[in-house]
């Protein structure tokens, strides 16, 4: 019977525990992701309009985008792509508030609804958001909505 030195099984055995646990977490699945992917909303802007809006939200760790289209507001005139900026303010955790802001967009032909995004901002796990207020700019032009519904499933949660 061969003698085992004191600590030499320990080490073997971390060792082993060690390797094993490394490939536990290779195949664990990545972090979900901000749920729901998709929201709807009501927005009043005043003297230009009001309508629904279709917020879409995507999660990078703590980086967070949200895209939104809105036929709250239309374009009378064909808008060049990457020339609106916006800011979307959204209730966080029930209390605080953060923004999400960018000036990029797609070609808007005149007529057509305002779509706006990807607006950029920063989360953390847990926080749950939803939109209070888009201030949109377009062609020196400012019109601020406030949301007239909650949002349709219900907040993001990152």
């Amino acid at each position: 019977m061969k003698h085992l030195r004191p600590g030499k099984l320990g080490f073997r055995t971390a060792l082993g525990v060690a390797v094993a646990t490394a490939g536990t977490l290779a195949m664990a699945p990545a972090a979900p992701a901000v749920t729901p992917d998709t929201a709807t909303l009501s927005f009043d802007c005043g003297f230009y309009g009001s309508g629904t809006a279709t917020l879409t939200a995507t999660q990078d760790g703590t980086a967070a985008t949200i895209s939104l289209s809105t036929s709250a507001i239309t374009s009378p005139i064909d808008i060049g792509a990457n020339s609106v900026s916006s800011t979307l303010t959204l209730t966080k955790n029930g209390s605080g508030t953060t923004e999400f802001s960018g000036s990029s967009n797609p070609a808007i032909p005149a007529g057509s609804q305002v779509s706006t995004g990807p607006l950029s901002g920063t989360v953390a796990a847990g926080d749950s958001l939803e939109a209070k207020s888009l201030k949109v700019v377009v062609l020196g032009i400012t019109a601020t909505c406030n949301a007239t519904s909650p949002q349709s499933p219900g907040p993001f949660v990152f």
